[in-house]
Protein backbone atom coordinates (compact mmCIF):
# COMPACT_ATOMS: atom_id res chain seq x y z
CA UNK A 1 0.00 0.00 0.00
CA UNK A 2 1.27 3.57 -0.30
CA UNK A 3 0.79 5.78 2.80
CA UNK A 4 0.68 9.50 3.07
CA UNK A 5 1.74 10.93 5.96
CA UNK A 6 1.55 14.98 7.10
CA UNK A 7 3.66 17.91 7.55
CA UNK A 8 0.79 19.75 8.29
CA UNK A 9 0.63 23.43 8.63
CA UNK A 10 -2.20 25.02 11.06
CA UNK A 11 -3.83 28.03 9.41
CA UNK A 12 -6.37 30.55 10.57
CA UNK A 13 -9.78 29.57 9.29
CA UNK A 14 -12.06 32.92 8.49
CA UNK A 15 -14.88 30.15 7.64
CA UNK A 16 -15.88 26.69 8.19
CA UNK A 17 -15.62 26.48 4.02
CA UNK A 18 -12.22 27.46 4.26
CA UNK A 19 -11.19 24.57 6.20
CA UNK A 20 -13.70 21.95 4.23
CA UNK A 21 -11.78 23.45 1.72
CA UNK A 22 -8.28 22.78 2.72
CA UNK A 23 -9.02 19.11 4.04
CA UNK A 24 -10.53 18.33 0.57
CA UNK A 25 -7.45 19.35 -0.48
CA UNK A 26 -5.14 17.75 0.87
CA UNK A 27 -6.97 14.33 1.10
CA UNK A 28 -7.54 14.74 -3.07
CA UNK A 29 -3.86 15.60 -3.40
CA UNK A 30 -2.99 12.54 -1.36
CA UNK A 31 -5.52 9.93 -3.16
CA UNK A 32 -3.95 11.18 -6.52
CA UNK A 33 -0.80 10.26 -6.00
CA UNK A 34 -2.56 6.44 -5.03
CA UNK A 35 -2.07 6.79 -1.05
CA UNK A 36 -4.44 4.25 0.58
CA UNK A 37 -4.12 5.00 4.05
CA UNK A 38 -3.42 9.35 5.37
CA UNK A 39 -2.35 10.30 8.59
CA UNK A 40 -2.67 14.04 10.08
CA UNK A 41 -0.99 14.74 13.23
CA UNK A 42 -1.35 15.41 16.87
CA UNK A 43 -3.48 18.74 17.40
CA UNK A 44 -3.70 19.63 14.13
CA UNK A 45 -7.29 20.41 14.52
CA UNK A 46 -6.59 23.54 17.16
CA UNK A 47 -7.04 25.49 13.52
CA UNK A 48 -10.57 24.85 13.91
CA UNK A 49 -10.66 27.16 17.52
CA UNK A 50 -9.81 30.16 15.08
CA UNK A 51 -13.75 29.44 13.45
CA UNK A 52 -14.57 31.37 17.00
CA UNK A 53 -12.01 33.76 16.35
CA UNK A 54 -8.46 34.67 17.52
CA UNK A 55 -9.12 36.10 21.13
CA UNK A 56 -11.04 32.31 21.65
CA UNK A 57 -8.20 30.52 19.80
CA UNK A 58 -5.41 32.57 21.32
CA UNK A 59 -7.46 31.38 25.26
CA UNK A 60 -5.80 28.26 26.73
CA UNK A 61 -9.43 27.22 28.19
CA UNK A 62 -11.70 28.41 25.69
CA UNK A 63 -9.51 26.76 22.62
CA UNK A 64 -9.62 23.48 23.97
CA UNK A 65 -13.47 23.74 24.13
CA UNK A 66 -13.60 25.83 20.76
CA UNK A 67 -12.06 23.17 18.54
CA UNK A 68 -14.02 20.10 20.20
CA UNK A 69 -17.08 22.33 19.32
CA UNK A 70 -16.55 21.91 15.80
CA UNK A 71 -15.68 18.03 16.60
CA UNK A 72 -19.39 16.96 14.64
CA UNK A 73 -18.46 18.92 11.86
CA UNK A 74 -15.02 18.22 11.71
CA UNK A 75 -15.56 13.90 12.14
CA UNK A 76 -18.49 14.50 9.40
CA UNK A 77 -16.36 15.73 6.92
CA UNK A 78 -13.43 13.56 7.13
CA UNK A 79 -16.00 10.54 7.03
CA UNK A 80 -17.39 12.12 3.81
CA UNK A 81 -13.60 12.58 2.22
CA UNK A 82 -12.85 8.82 2.93
CA UNK A 83 -15.98 7.71 1.35
CA UNK A 84 -15.58 9.69 -1.69
CA UNK A 85 -12.09 9.35 -1.98
CA UNK A 86 -11.88 5.36 -0.99
CA UNK A 87 -9.24 5.96 1.49
CA UNK A 88 -8.49 5.19 5.30
CA UNK A 89 -7.45 8.54 7.47
CA UNK A 90 -6.39 9.03 10.98
CA UNK A 91 -7.82 12.35 11.31
CA UNK A 92 -5.35 15.06 13.37
CA UNK A 93 -6.30 14.67 16.78
CA UNK A 94 -8.14 17.16 19.20
CA UNK A 95 -9.37 17.80 22.50
CA UNK A 96 -12.75 16.15 22.92
CA UNK A 97 -15.19 16.94 25.49
CA UNK A 98 -17.48 14.70 24.37
CA UNK A 99 -17.81 10.79 25.59
CA UNK A 100 -15.42 10.67 27.91
CA UNK A 101 -14.74 7.71 29.78
CA UNK A 102 -15.53 6.98 33.59
CA UNK A 103 -14.44 9.81 35.87
CA UNK A 104 -12.72 11.83 32.96
CA UNK A 105 -14.43 15.46 33.24
CA UNK A 106 -11.38 17.26 31.33
CA UNK A 107 -11.18 17.01 27.50
CA UNK A 108 -8.99 14.48 26.60
CA UNK A 109 -6.46 14.58 23.14
CA UNK A 110 -8.76 12.19 20.84
CA UNK A 111 -7.32 10.90 17.06
CA UNK A 112 -10.23 9.19 15.04
CA UNK A 113 -9.54 6.66 12.36
CA UNK A 114 -12.16 6.75 9.35
CA UNK A 115 -12.73 3.72 6.99
CA UNK A 116 -14.27 4.17 3.75
CA UNK A 117 -17.68 1.81 4.35
CA UNK A 118 -18.17 4.46 7.38
CA UNK A 119 -16.71 2.77 10.43
CA UNK A 120 -14.83 4.52 12.88
CA UNK A 121 -11.95 3.75 15.43
CA UNK A 122 -11.36 6.00 18.16
CA UNK A 123 -8.12 6.50 20.40
CA UNK A 124 -7.10 8.64 23.06
CA UNK A 125 -3.72 9.79 23.96
CA UNK A 126 -2.49 7.74 27.16
CA UNK A 127 0.18 9.66 29.01
CA UNK A 128 -0.12 13.77 28.65
CA UNK A 129 3.44 16.19 28.69
CA UNK A 130 3.91 18.41 31.23
CA UNK A 131 2.44 21.41 29.19
CA UNK A 132 -0.98 19.19 28.50
CA UNK A 133 -0.93 18.18 32.09
CA UNK A 134 0.39 21.23 34.55
CA UNK A 135 -1.10 24.14 32.18
CA UNK A 136 -3.85 22.72 29.53
CA UNK A 137 -5.55 20.24 31.99
CA UNK A 138 -6.29 17.94 29.30
CA UNK A 139 -6.54 14.56 30.96
CA UNK A 140 -5.53 10.68 30.02
CA UNK A 141 -8.72 9.12 28.08
CA UNK A 142 -9.52 5.74 27.09
CA UNK A 143 -7.31 2.97 26.38
CA UNK A 144 -5.20 1.37 23.57
CA UNK A 145 -7.39 -0.33 21.03
CA UNK A 146 -6.21 -2.25 17.91
CA UNK A 147 -8.09 -1.44 14.59
CA UNK A 148 -9.00 -4.41 12.64
CA UNK A 149 -9.25 -2.48 8.98
CA UNK A 150 -8.73 -3.42 5.49
CA UNK A 151 -5.60 -2.44 5.01
CA UNK A 152 -3.76 -4.37 8.00
CA UNK A 153 -4.02 -4.27 12.12
CA UNK A 154 -3.36 -0.16 13.44
CA UNK A 155 -2.56 1.02 16.44
CA UNK A 156 -2.14 4.53 17.46
CA UNK A 157 0.31 5.64 19.90
CA UNK A 158 -0.36 9.88 20.05
CA UNK A 159 2.55 11.93 20.12
CA UNK A 160 4.25 11.52 23.81
CA UNK A 161 2.27 7.74 23.84
CA UNK A 162 5.28 6.21 21.68
CA UNK A 163 7.69 7.35 23.63
CA UNK A 164 7.04 4.64 26.05
CA UNK A 165 7.53 0.69 25.19
CA UNK A 166 5.02 -0.86 27.04
CA UNK A 167 2.47 1.04 25.18
CA UNK A 168 3.99 0.00 21.82
CA UNK A 169 4.19 -3.77 23.42
CA UNK A 170 0.53 -3.58 23.84
CA UNK A 171 0.42 -3.41 20.67
CA UNK A 172 2.57 -5.96 19.50
CA UNK A 173 -0.42 -7.49 17.21
CA UNK A 174 -0.22 -4.37 15.02
CA UNK A 175 0.77 -4.37 11.51
CA UNK A 176 1.25 -0.71 11.69
CA UNK A 177 1.70 2.11 14.33
CA UNK A 178 0.79 5.65 13.85
CA UNK A 179 1.95 8.45 15.61
CA UNK A 180 0.44 11.57 14.86
CA UNK A 181 2.63 14.63 16.84
CA UNK A 182 3.29 18.20 17.36
CA UNK A 183 6.64 19.20 18.75
CA UNK A 184 7.47 23.02 19.77
CA UNK A 185 11.40 22.10 19.02
CA UNK A 186 13.71 19.85 17.33
CA UNK A 187 14.50 18.47 20.54
CA UNK A 188 11.20 17.10 20.64
CA UNK A 189 10.69 15.52 17.39
CA UNK A 190 13.93 13.48 17.79
CA UNK A 191 12.43 12.55 21.12
CA UNK A 192 8.97 11.22 19.09
CA UNK A 193 10.83 9.79 15.90
CA UNK A 194 13.28 7.99 18.28
CA UNK A 195 10.40 6.51 19.97
CA UNK A 196 8.53 5.82 16.70
CA UNK A 197 12.18 4.26 15.30
CA UNK A 198 12.09 2.11 18.52
CA UNK A 199 8.35 0.82 18.42
CA UNK A 200 8.87 -0.55 14.90
CA UNK A 201 12.21 -2.08 15.97
CA UNK A 202 10.66 -3.95 19.20
CA UNK A 203 7.62 -4.64 17.12
CA UNK A 204 8.95 -5.68 13.46
CA UNK A 205 6.34 -3.36 12.19
CA UNK A 206 5.51 -0.05 10.56
CA UNK A 207 5.51 2.98 11.78
CA UNK A 208 3.76 6.43 10.70
CA UNK A 209 4.79 9.53 12.43
CA UNK A 210 3.24 13.19 11.43
CA UNK A 211 3.35 16.50 12.33
CA UNK A 212 2.36 19.84 13.05
CA UNK A 213 4.50 22.36 11.10
CA UNK A 214 5.49 26.23 11.14
CA UNK A 215 4.20 28.79 13.04
CA UNK A 216 0.93 29.27 14.90
CA UNK A 217 1.42 32.12 17.22
CA UNK A 218 -2.19 32.79 17.63
CA UNK A 219 -2.01 29.99 20.32
CA UNK A 220 -0.20 29.93 23.34
CA UNK A 221 -0.60 25.59 22.90
CA UNK A 222 1.25 25.85 19.75
CA UNK A 223 3.48 28.48 18.69
CA UNK A 224 6.10 27.83 16.60
CA UNK A 225 5.96 23.40 15.58
CA UNK A 226 9.29 21.73 14.18
CA UNK A 227 8.60 18.82 12.64
CA UNK A 228 8.47 16.25 9.78
CA UNK A 229 6.59 13.18 8.48
CA UNK A 230 7.81 10.04 8.58
CA UNK A 231 7.59 6.30 8.38
CA UNK A 232 10.00 3.70 9.88
CA UNK A 233 10.16 -0.04 10.31
CA UNK A 234 12.70 -2.89 11.62
CA UNK A 235 15.93 -2.12 10.13
CA UNK A 236 16.13 -6.05 8.53
CA UNK A 237 15.08 -8.23 5.70
CA UNK A 238 12.41 -6.88 3.31
CA UNK A 239 13.18 -3.07 4.90
CA UNK A 240 15.16 -0.26 4.52
CA UNK A 241 18.83 -1.14 5.82
CA UNK A 242 18.87 2.29 7.98
CA UNK A 243 15.17 1.26 9.14
CA UNK A 244 14.04 4.81 7.42
CA UNK A 245 11.35 4.29 4.31
CA UNK A 246 10.89 7.63 3.95
CA UNK A 247 11.44 11.25 6.09
CA UNK A 248 10.31 14.92 5.17
CA UNK A 249 12.43 17.95 4.73
CA UNK A 250 12.17 19.12 8.47
CA UNK A 251 9.75 22.03 8.37
CA UNK A 252 8.66 21.70 5.10
CA UNK A 253 4.90 21.49 4.65
CA UNK A 254 3.57 18.54 2.10
CA UNK A 255 2.60 14.95 2.78
CA UNK A 256 5.47 12.43 2.78
CA UNK A 257 4.60 8.90 0.80
CA UNK A 258 6.23 5.62 1.65
CA UNK A 259 4.85 2.44 -0.44
CA UNK A 260 5.10 -0.36 1.92
CA UNK A 261 4.05 -4.28 1.97
CA UNK A 262 2.54 -5.32 5.34
CA UNK A 263 2.71 -8.87 3.96
CA UNK A 264 7.05 -8.18 5.18
CA UNK A 265 5.61 -7.40 8.38
CA UNK A 266 4.62 -10.76 8.91
CA UNK A 267 7.52 -12.40 7.14
CA UNK A 268 10.30 -10.87 8.96
CA UNK A 269 8.05 -11.30 12.59
CA UNK A 270 8.35 -15.32 11.10
CA UNK A 271 12.71 -14.96 9.95
CA UNK A 272 14.28 -11.83 10.43
CA UNK A 273 17.58 -11.62 11.33
CA UNK A 274 16.50 -11.39 14.80
CA UNK A 275 13.34 -12.01 16.31
CA UNK A 276 12.78 -8.76 18.34
CA UNK A 277 9.37 -9.11 19.15
CA UNK A 278 9.05 -12.97 19.97
CA UNK A 279 12.36 -12.47 22.25
CA UNK A 280 10.66 -9.92 24.43
CA UNK A 281 9.21 -12.36 27.13
CA UNK A 282 13.25 -13.28 27.35
CA UNK A 283 13.59 -10.02 29.25
CA UNK A 284 11.50 -11.60 31.93
CA UNK A 285 13.76 -12.69 35.17
CA UNK A 286 16.89 -10.86 34.42
CA UNK A 287 16.29 -7.65 35.21
CA UNK A 288 14.79 -7.86 38.84
CA UNK A 289 16.41 -7.29 40.76
CA UNK A 290 19.68 -5.46 39.15
CA UNK A 291 22.83 -5.97 40.84
CA UNK A 292 24.73 -3.20 41.98
CA UNK A 293 28.26 -3.91 42.20
CA UNK A 294 31.53 -1.79 43.32
CA UNK A 295 34.20 -1.50 40.56
CA UNK A 296 37.41 0.72 41.38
Amino acid sequence: MKIATASYPLDILDHWQAYRDKLTSWVDRAATQGAQLLVFPEYGAMELATLAGLDVAGDLEASLHAASDRLPEADALHAELSAQFGVHILAASAPSTRDLPPGVTRPVNRACLFAPGGGVGVQDKQIMTRFEAEEWDVAPGGPLQIFDTALGRIGILICYDAEFPLFGRALSDADMILVPSVTEALTGYSRVRIGAQARALENQCVTVMSSVVGDAMWSDALGTCVGAGGVFGPPDRGFPATGVFAVGELNQPGWVYADVDLDVVAEVRRDGGVLNRRDWSYQDGRIDPVGCARVF
